[in-house]
């Protein structure tokens, strides 16, 4: 193969990251290399791309409905002693900094904000607490969807909504960012752990040059520049994915679904 299109459907603030993935395998590999920002979960689907950065929640939604198009070959680890070593990540509930909330609890009644019901952080394991905590009718008074994190995280900021669960990478990297931000809100509580968004490959690939791409992205942190890259989105490394890594989520999906709880309210 003389080109890998690479595709990313996750939050712009780790588009660094993604990036530096897209240019290193291309060149461990010797082939061509581009990077594309999709929008809709949905797209993945439609197998135009190679290699893509997206949510464990719609590659799991669309595995069982029998039109995944790619498998999962790696996972990113991230840093921090919360993490322990381990391909995983919290949802962090958020509330403005002048909030009496306390924890998730104290929501009840309030207005949250969820980015779209195929995101795991910022929806689905928020549908799957509230059915661990039998809290399926009405928890929330007031339901928006954001479409993004960044907006969620704007409304919380700005006391337009009492909380949200972000996740928590894309949270310590926008606070991090944006000292205005990490002012305007505090986390009270997280949600999780849950197994990290997988980079998955095409079916169409052949095996051969999935285990290439798995073996190139894992070993990505062996080099101390690629290291200062994966860096700013607080990957530590990569480590080799298959489709049991995301059992967690299936879980989760599945005890909505027995719940008959699959839209927040």
């Amino acid at each position: 193969m003389e080109r890998l299109r690479f595709a990313t459907f996750l939050a712009p603030t780790m588009l660094p990251v993604y990036q530096a993935v897209t240019d290193e395998v291309g060149r461990r590999l010797g082939v061509a290399t581009e990077l594309v920002v999709e929008t809709h979960a949905e797209a993945w689907t439609i197998d135009r791309n190679d290699v893509c950065f997206i949510c464990g929640l719609p590659y799991v939604w669309f595995e069982r409905r029998g039109i995944a198009p790619a498998v999962p070959v790696a996972a990113p680890v991230l840093e921090g002693a919360r993490y322990a070593g381990q391909p995983l990540y919290y949802s962090d509930v958020i509330v403005p900094s002048g909030s009496a909330a306390t924890s998730f609890l104290d929501l009840r009644g309030g207005s949250w904000a969820c980015s779209e019901p195929l995101s795991h952080s910022g929806y689905g394991i928020t549908r799957y607490h509230l059915v661990e905590i039998a809290q399926t009718h009405g928890f929330f008074g007031r339901v928006v969807e954001t479409g993004s994190h960044a907006e969620s995280m704007r409304l919380v900021a700005e006391g337009a909504v009492d909380g949200a669960a972000i996740d928590s990478q894309v949270l310590a990297v926008a606070t991090r960012d944006d000292p205005s931000l990490a002012h305007s809100l505090r986390a009270v509580d997280a949600l999780g752990p849950s197994t990290s968004p997988p980079v998955t490959v095409s079916k169409r690939l052949p095996a051969t040059l999935r285990d290439e791409i798995r073996q190139a992205v894992t070993s990505l942190h062996e080099e101390a520049l690629v290291r200062e890259r994966l860096a700013l989105g607080l990957v530590g490394r990569f480590v080799a994915a298959d489709p049991s890594s995301y059992d967690d989520v299936r879980r989760m999906l599945a005890a909505c679904e027995a719940a008959g709880f699959m839209q927040l309210r």
